[in-house]
């Protein structure tokens, strides 16, 4: 063991103590550093221990040890266990890898259980505006890094998979912006979430629109087709099922949506039109994904289907990149786990169709479209999968709400005897 470990270790210890303490004192203080954690620190940040631990993961063990909490558990809960035993039981057989594995539950099962505890120690309110003004925060950084032409989170060094999500993306002469998310799709999916909180954030009209100027904004830059569908989509669905929205605000958002359209459709269109091959080929590349559904198995990872040849399609063009979160989720455990995580996202679609709606299940429900177009990379799986956590505790605690309620309108109320209750002469 090297000296400089000996010593940065029990620091490291000393720090994490700390760090308990204080988020125990304080849940909303856990939920900001989490969430400035997720916004500006880059996937690569971590350590190396055994595997890669990215900061969001250590960030979200943490918040959930100092913030552990009772909950009444649901029919997706269930589901989400299910498919976190069956992740285990797929690697315990060798029938799943390690990476696979590993990644599924500390990036995607981990946010979500902290998804789930957060609403019993911190209101709804107040995750509703701290979502809000992060990811505004987030997005003003994305639209300097525009005009600049400069991204601050690539020269942070890490020991992580800095070479993959490092490099910065042109499209037709425009710097796709990423800010610390690694990838532009990433940033712009998130980016789309974190829409659906500005709308629920209760701040005044002037401010709420202001902010979502912003991300709608950072969303356009990032030149992601994904990002924009997703975003248009969420404002749509907010303005027509989000309660607690004043008619004037509503109206506001339905005028501006106008108006930008009116003005960034003809030069997104321009943009993707200069882009030419670039932009093509990549939508084209989405489209041949579909050839690998014949190799997925009922349950376990897909055989070595790199060097075959399908419909004249070779396969292993496909090695490096599954952008279909569905499709990889089935290649790498099987179509038993996929149809897990598809009830999840069904439950959800249906509560919003029910209008037992908020923030977080619209964010969700609008980004299936983006799961059949891309994976979840960097910190975008790691919101995702915490706001479905988040989307479940909001229902859950909406349930519970309308349960009381109905039993405190069903009660009988007890009639005083009469002359009860008169002052004596």
């Amino acid at each position: 063991m090297s000296e400089s470990l000996l010593v940065l270790a029990p620091l490291a210890l000393c720090a994490g103590g700390v760090a308990l303490f204080v988020f125990r004192a304080s849940p909303r203080t856990t939920l900001v550093v989490w969430l400035l954690v997720l916004f500006l620190v880059p996937v690569w940040i971590g350590v190396s221990v055994g595997f890669f631990w990215a900061a969001i993961t250590l960030i979200s063990l943490a918040a959930i040890a100092s913030n552990y909490a009772d909950l009444r558990l649901t029919v997706v809960d269930g589901l989400v266990a299910v498919f976190a035993l069956l992740l285990l039981v797929l690697f315990a057989l060798q029938l799943a890898t390690l990476s696979s594995t590993v990644i599924a539950l500390l990036q995607w099962l981990v946010p979500y259980a902290w998804g789930r505890m957060v609403l019993a120690r911190v209101p709804a309110l107040f995750v509703t505006r701290a979502i809000a003004t992060i990811a505004t925060a987030a997005a003003c950084l994305a639209l300097v890094e525009l005009a600049t032409g400069f991204n601050p989170f690539v020269l942070i060094p890490g020991p992580g998979p800095y070479a993959e999500w490092s490099g910065l993306q042109p499209r037709a002469g425009f710097l796709r912006v990423e800010g610390a998310f690694g990838h532009s799709i990433a940033l712009g999916s998130s980016l789309a979430m974190a829409s659906a909180f500005v709308l629920a954030s209760r701040w005044r009209a002037p401010v709420m629109l202001l902010s979502l100027a912003t991300v709608v904004g950072a969303v356009v830059a990032t030149f992601s087709r994904i990002g924009l569908v997703t975003v248009g989509l969420t404002l749509v669905v907010c303005v027509i099922a989000m309660p607690h929205i004043g008619r004037a605000a509503r109206w506001a958002v339905v005028g501006g949506g106008a108006v930008a359209v009116a003005l960034i459709v003809p030069f997104l269109g321009d943009v993707f039109s200069d882009a030419g091959d670039e932009a093509g080929g990549s939508a084209d590349y989405r489209s041949a994904l579909l050839s690998l559904v014949s190799e997925v198995r009922v349950l376990g990872r897909a055989g070595d289907w790199q060097g075959t040849i399908t419909d004249g399609v070779y396969l292993g063009t496909f090695a490096r990149s599954i952008d279909n979160t569905l499709l990889l989720i089935a290649l790498r455990f099987g179509w038993v786990p996929v149809l897990l995580v598809a009830a999840v996202l069904v439950a959800l679609a249906v509560g919003v169709l029910r209008g037992r709606t908020n923030p977080a299940s619209i964010a969700v429900v609008c980004q299936i479209p983006a799961l059949l177009a891309v994976a979840l990379i960097t910190q975008f799986g790691s919101f995702l999968w915490f706001l479905i956590g988040l989307a479940v505790a909001w229902s859950a605690m909406q349930a519970d709400r309308e349960r009381s309620v109905q039993l405190s309108l069903s009660a009988p109320t007890l009639r005083q005897p009469v002359g009860a209750g008169r002052p004596s002469a």
